[in-house]
């Protein structure tokens, strides 16, 4: 790959991250403001009951500080308003609400025994602090230089525009007298929710667009494709079409064979060599999902899947099984270092191909992913660790125990089951077939059998008489496999 494809393939991961945050950033604001307002324009919340036995409730230390900039900018940029609504439990007595500086606060309520609210717990819930003193207060609520205040009977209501400063809101009952029980609301307004939302969502989108397009860059193919080296898999598989000797019964080809000399005991830190790809692979599997999102709206259009954005989820496909085919339940059949490419390297022992459709579906698109390949996804789950489809949760998958089995046996033994291998393989041939329906790439439903095997199943052309159940044709054995099974490199 070229360094500029490189630096763009680089540039397009890093901005996968920022970009779907803002856009969901900014989406969850554009559906709490359009679902959660009322018809006032307000955030509400119901907060659980507000009691104590004392003469008052206050809720303190609500520092409304701007450091390095002019506050009254910033709270007339925010422009919010906030409403409180008390009513008093019984219905029956009245009840006072007053917000002012703290200071103003603690003078008030000096020597008087009051409960402060120090947290919410579950958000609705209050906590207490209590403040000991006289439960009579020496002071009339009118009395006191409130910032915004109400008193009276039945329900009351105060809308106050927060401005910068240290504040602090009283309750209590309208004679003052002890024993406050409240339900209150809290409610919150400000115009600029809606017009953020969208600055976010917009952002994200452009920046996702961008990092779409120089994925899509990188991903261009090659004016000049080098042919398969003899003796790779590619190079085996395109020799068996030519000699009609094989039919492949899916779009979606995943071949592998085991390296001769494979070491007893590298697979041990294999894991570890394998941490650069990690971290790589991280960030294309992002890309991956949004350039899916991005081809799966041209489908819905268009009914085709751009060439650039296929290959670019067909390489992340492709990296993918190199390394888990190195070091993870693909089998640790190679210790051959993967490399960091998202092309096809028919080189090296794990290949991966997946048919470019001309035309896709375009109602499929609506159901592939979240309904038909609901049955795919329960088996997926068992196999690379969904145990909670099994009823245990962090119950381990069947792949990585078997590798795992694999790796204990080529420890001990130094040879590697190919009954085992065959098995591995043929999972995960199923795994990156729902992996492929689900991401759009192919109509062909993934179908409900094990095709094991390092190399993709053929169609059997031996004599209709010859019944030898040695053949390793009939079990989809590929030609390496079968040379390796000769030469006696596994088992």
């Amino acid at each position: 790959m070229k360094p500029s494809r490189i630096a763009a393939l680089i540039v397009g991961c890093l901005l996968i991250l920022p970009s779907l945050a803002l856009l969901f950033g900014g989406g969850a604001l554009l559906v709490v403001s359009a679902t959660l307002r009322d018809d006032d324009g307000y955030f509400s919340v119901d907060l659980d009951r507000l009691e104590t036995s004392t003469v008052a409730i206050t809720a303190e230390e609500l520092d409304l500080l701007a450091d390095e900039v002019d506050p009254g900018e910033v709270f007339d940029w925010i422009d919010a308003d906030v409403r409180l609504r008390a009513t008093s439990a019984d219905n029956t007595g009245g009840v006072s609400i007053g917000i002012a500086p703290e200071t103003v606060v603690d003078d008030y309520l000096a020597g008087t025994a009051y409960d402060e609210i120090v947290d919410f717990r579950d958000g609705t819930t209050p906590e207490y602090r209590r403040r000991n003193g006289s439960t009579e207060i020496d002071r009339p609520f009118s009395d006191v230089a409130w910032v915004a205040s109400t008193t009276g009977p039945g329900t009351q209501e105060l809308v106050w525009a927060p401005t910068s400063g240290r504040w602090s809101v009283v309750v209590m009952n309208a004679d003052a007298s002890p024993g406050v029980a409240v339900d209150m609301e809290v409610a919150v307004r400000s115009d600029v929710v809606v017009p953020v939302g969208w600055a976010l969502a917009g952002t994200g989108a452009v920046m996702a667009l961008v990092s779409v397009g120089l994925i899509a860059f990188a991903a261009r193919r090659e004016d000049e494709i080098e042919p398969p080296a003899p003796g790779s898999p590619a190079e085996m598989t395109a020799r068996a079409r030519v000699e009609g000797e094989t039919t492949e019964v899916s779009p979606v080809a995943v071949n592998a064979y085991i390296d001769p000399g494979l070491s007893a005991w590298q697979w041990l830190v294999k894991w570890l060599l394998a941490i650069p790809h990690l971290l790589v692979l991280a960030f294309l599997w992002l890309a991956f999902t949004v350039v899916t999102v991005v081809a799966g709206f041209s489908i819905l259009f268009t009914g085709r899947y751009p060439r650039s954005l296929f290959d670019f989820n067909l390489g992340v496909l492709r990296w993918t099984w190199r390394v888990v085919f190195y070091a993870g339940w693909g089998g640790l059949g190679t210790d051959r270092y993967p490399p960091f490419s998202l092309g096809a390297e028919p080189d090296y022992p794990a290949t991966l191909d997946i048919a470019y459709p001309t035309s896709l579906s375009r109602g499929l698109v609506l159901v592939k992913w979240w309904l038909l390949a609901i049955p795919h996804y329960i088996i997926v789950g068992i196999l690379m660790g969904g145990g909670a489809a099994a009823g245990a949760e962090n119950a381990p998958g069947l792949l990585p125990i078997l590798a795992l089995i694999a790796g204990f046996i080529l420890l001990f033994t130094g040879r590697y089951p190919g009954g085992l291998f065959a098995l591995i393989v043929g999972l995960n041939r199923w795994v990156y077939r729902v992996i492929a329906y689900t991401a759009l790439m192919t109509d062909d439903y993934p179908p409900f059998r094990l095709d094991q095997g390092g190399g993709e199943p053929r169609a059997p052309q031996p004599d209709p008489g010859d019944d030898d159940p040695g053949d390793p044709v009939r079990y989809g054995l590929d030609l390496r496999a079968q040379e390796q099974i000769s030469e006696g490199t596994v088992s």
